[in-house]
């Protein structure tokens, strides 16, 4: 743990990582306190959010349905293991480039 002044630790806070469903859920949920009159501020404090990250979700997933968040991230997980698998060939042909080369 880092220090403080006056040497006293200080307790770390872990940064939450949200799903794309939980934040829709959560916008959805902004909405509602949106129609009650509640500020940016206020809404964000509801969510456990800071105010920038309320207005970056709401840009990046104002839009959306929890199902289309779901799509998002099965896409995302997919997108991630293709690059993966690229990765792995690239390595691969390299190697083989290598040893065809005589540079082993």
């Amino acid at each position: 743990m880092p220090r403080g002044w006056g040497g006293k630790l200080i307790p770390m806070t872990r940064r939450a990582r949200h799903t794309p469903e939980q934040i829709v859920r959560k916008l959805r949920k902004a909405e509602e306190l949106s129609a009650q009159g509640k500020s940016a501020d206020e809404i964000a404090r509801a969510l456990n959010v800071s105010t920038p990250t309320y207005y970056s979700w709401r840009k990046q997933y104002g839009e959306m349905s929890v199902d289309d968040a779901k799509e998002l991230r099965r896409l995302r997980e997919e997108n991630a293991k293709l690059k993966r698998l690229v990765a792995d060939k690239e390595l691969e042909n390299l190697v083989l480039r290598d040893v065809a080369e005589g540079k082993f």
